[in-house]
């Protein structure tokens, strides 16, 4: 059966329809033909040969520079069902040799391997023996000196494709390539009649600011501050700049983390993983730290010091709003900036040409900064892209201030360099213009020119300033490597009053998106799921999907998998425990939620309900087979299958792998691991019983077995209401004591009714008890996820839900 694209994008991804470009990539790659996709950070490269790994026959290698990526894209892939592995310096000999084994036995999808592994004879021996669909070559412009990561390992690549007997499609993907990095990623990566896609640079959430004049330090505290619910970046331009810092923030009581190459590995890991976590807010980093960081919730990048260029800047700010959500890109700049980064140029390579070429990037960089028109647009059109107008999300285009006519001055900057006849520095220009008695001006006699001290007026930072805008609009030229000014054609026409100077003075304003409760509700409990499942908050659930269901309020399963990021997959893992939060924050709050429902879709919904029966013989049939496997693996029988998904298939009779896809709980990994059993199971009952059952389709319609219409939470409290057991409850009903704990204390909290009779003293120790009361009254009594990680490792979720539950209890009592 063909599988369809975008059924895998909405059952594994859980998003309903493609972003700009994605698809028609997609296409190309599915009809067999070589791609190069150049793509904004944050536009979804990985999909784009993630979908095809899925559907071709045979495995997807992704080649990749960044052992971060590998694994935060394997760890969100495998919490899918998508069965991927990684192989880089990372793994110990033993890892290395499972994943080496799981390629032989064909137990992966999707492989990410570092460039360097590819031509070392064991992986080349063990690759050629599986067939290979696709080689996606990731941050593609590192094959390229002219790209501005080149990276050697990349050249051996090729190499690598001319050793498989048969050649697989190739793929290559990257955010930021000029004409000249494009052509070498096709040459030197051999593609053959390569596709090749330019989806556009442009991110509309992310606003470009850049700020002037200020005093950095004080500016950075304060935004910091202002901004503590957020993640985000702060770049700094060398290793000093970041450990001053690091303490500073340190200083006021920010939550930081720091990252550059002078730091132990392990010191950079814990670090990155604190950050990815949630852990720590914010980070201080060089360019060292950032490439492959997957996290889409990155609502601000400050760079400290200006990037020397605008490839490796338009990257790093790349890394805000990768979920669509808008973020703020700010840039702290000083003329110091430049010396440090002609500095870096000097003591990064010897070779001429690559020096000169980084010294023309540099002055690009600088023309960005001080550029008085949209910043979008020069960036966009540096990259080749047009764009018509103003973007109105940059500080220039927000700037109020009136467009003023600096023709005037403009001339009399352009008649100064005129008659000094040779080419100098801004600095000299500044001198001469400013009437400045310094010894060589004095000893060229440049204190006998016309234009000596007619710009006296301005302060010589503010002229110095001028003279860079006029550079960055191309009213003068200036030689990058040595930095000296000359005259072009349009500094003639100023000349004439051919051309107007037109500039706008600078004043910035800001906005930030208000948040409503629920979504900080909601980001608790992503956190405390995360925590408990050892992955980071953003595999769960991204913060655009979190935000859009606190607008939304969905209560249903059907409403649910309407938020993009909601697939069938992650609903089965998670969507209860979240539509149980939206309805207690809807109850509290007394929110009138109104779903309007259009006359064409009513009747496709119509019967929204799906009912199953479930069958107790063949339920205990299939336990066994769950059993079974839960011993073989040492896996809790309900980390194999929940009892839900096997009353369902009781009840339904799934008797071929196709049907299997139907049933909740069950994605691709455990149809493949369990799937087999499973089926033979249902095959066995229905012929030994001589049954003939009808399947029906169930797709998204809600489903309720054996007649139950109650959630979770109000079948747990009214088994408690009966007198029954947490412990049997948790065992049948195949919940944590600690999530049974928790729904008792909401139900307290919002009704007042404790009058239900249950032994909570068991779960903790008294010894225990005043260090958990402690950090409750310290974090607050709903900050579960801050209250566990203040506490030692060994008091567990179930303990503080029991203390929290007894002083809950206590303050009902009081009042």
């Amino acid at each position: 059966m063909a599988i369809d694209k975008l059924e895998v994008l909405e059952r594994y991804f859980g998003y309903k329809s493609f972003r700009r470009g994605q698809e028609k990539i997609i296409d190309e790659i599915l009809r067999g033909r070589d791609v190069l996709a150049i793509m904004p950070t944050g536009g979804g490269k990985s999909l784009c040969y993630q979908i095809p790994a899925l559907i071709l026959d045979g495995i997807t290698i992704v080649v990749s520079p960044l052992i971060s990526l590998m694994k935060d894209q394997v760890d969100t892939l495998n919490s899918m069902g998508i069965n991927s592995a990684f192989l880089n310096s990372s793994l110990s000999t033993y890892e290395f040799n499972e994943v080496i084994n799981g390629i032989i036995n064909k137990k992966y999808k999707i492989i990410y391997v570092a460039p360097e592994r590819l031509l070392s004879n064991e992986f080349i021996t063990v690759i050629t023996q599986v067939k290979i669909a696709q080689i996606a070559i990731d941050e593609a412009h590192c094959v390229s000196q002219w790209g501005h990561d080149f990276r050697v390992s990349y050249k051996g690549i090729s190499t690598f494709i001319d050793k498989l007997i048969e050649r697989p499609l190739i793929t290559a993907f990257t955010a930021t390539a000029s004409e000249e990095v494009r052509n070498d990623i096709v040459n030197l990566l051999k593609l053959r009649d390569p596709k090749i896609f330019v989806t556009g640079f442009d991110r509309e959430n992310l606003r470009i600011n850049i700020v002037k004049g200020i005093d950095k330090k004080k500016f950075l505290v304060n935004y910091v501050k202002n901004n503590t619910k957020d993640s985000g970046i702060i770049y700094a331009a060398t290793r000093r700049d970041v450990e001053s810092i690091y303490d500073l923030l340190k200083k006021n009581n920010i939550n930081v983390g720091r990252y550059h190459a002078g730091l132990s590995n392990d010191e950079r890991i814990k670090c990155q993983e604190e950050f990815i976590n949630d852990e720590t807010s914010v980070i201080v980093a060089t360019n060292a730290f950032g490439m492959g960081i997957d996290k889409p919730n990155i609502r601000y990048v400050l760079h400290y010091n200006m990037p020397k260029n605008i490839e490796g800047y338009y990257q790093e700010i790349g890394r805000a709003g990768r979920d669509g959500e808008a973020s703020e890109c700010i840039m702290l700049f000083s003329p110091a900036d430049v010396i440090t980064q002609k500095y870096l140029i000097e003591v990064s390579t010897e070779d001429p040409i690559r020096k000169n070429n980084q010294y023309k990037k540099l002055q690009q960089m600088t023309g960005l900064v001080y550029i008085n028109n949209c910043y979008r647009k020069y960036i966009l059109e540096y990259f080749g892209d047009s764009y018509e107008g103003e973007c109105g999300n940059c500080s220039n285009c927000l700037n109020k201030g009136e467009v003023k006519d600096k023709t005037i001055d403009a001339q009399k900057v352009i008649s100064c360099i005129y008659k000094m006849k040779r080419n100098f520095g801004i600095g000299m220009i500044v001198d001469v213009l400013r009437a400045s008695k310094n010894k060589k001006l004095l000893s060229l006699e440049f204190d006998e020119l016309s234009t000596y001290g007619i710009m006296k007026e301005y302060s010589s930072n503010g002229l110095k300033e001028f003279i860079n805008i006029l550079i960055a609009h191309g009213y003068l030229d200036v030689n990058e490597e040595y930095g000296t000014v000359a005259l072009n054609n349009i500094s003639f026409k100023v000349i004439k009053d051919e051309v107007k100077v037109l500039l706008k003075e600078v004043n910035i304003e800001s906005n930030r998106t208000e948040i409503n409760d629920l979504f900080d509700k909601l980001r608790l409990l992503r956190q405390e799921i995360a925590q408990s499942e050892k992955k980071a908050p953003y595999m769960i659930f991204g913060d655009g999907t979190l935000r859009e269901m606190s607008i939304k309020y969905p209560t249903s399963k059907l409403e649910i998998l309407e938020v993009s990021g909601v697939g069938e997959v992650k609903y089965d893992r998670y969507g209860e425990r979240f539509i149980e939060v939206i309805k207690d924050y809807i109850i509290e709050n007394n929110i009138k939620k109104e779903i309007v429902v259009d006359k064409e879709e009513a009747e496709e919904i119509e019967d929204d309900y799906f009912e199953v029966n479930s069958n107790k013989e063949l339920l205990e049939k299939l336990i066994k087979v769950r059993e079974g496997f839960a011993r073989k693996l040492n896996l809790p029988a309900s980390m194999v299958l929940s009892k839900n998904t096997l009353k369902e298939i009781s009840g339904r009779y799934p008797n071929n792998l196709d049907k299997l896809k139907d049933i909740g709980g069950i994605g691709p990994k455990k149809i493949e691991s369990y799937g087999k059993s499973i089926i033979e199971e249902v095959d066995k009952y229905i012929i030994e019983n001589g049954l003939d059952p009808t399947w029906k389709e169930k797709k998204r319609k809600k489903l309720i077995i054996d007649g139950e219409t109650r959630g979770t939470s109000e079948i747990v409290l009214d088994r408690l209401n009966m007198g029954e057991d947490i412990e049997d409850i948790s065992e049948d009903m195949e919940i944590s004591i600690s999530t049974i704990l928790g729904y008792f204390t909401d139900y307290i909290k919002s009704t007042g009714d404790y009058s239900i009779n249950i032994n909570i003293d068991k779960y903790y120790d008294k010894e225990h008890e005043e260090l958990i009361l402690e950090a409750i009254n310290k974090n607050g009594i709903d900050k579960i996820q801050v209250i566990k990680k203040s506490l030692p490792d060994y008091i567990k979720y179930e303990a503080i839900r029991a203390v929290i539950l007894k002083s809950v209890i206590w303050s009902k009592e009081r009042s």
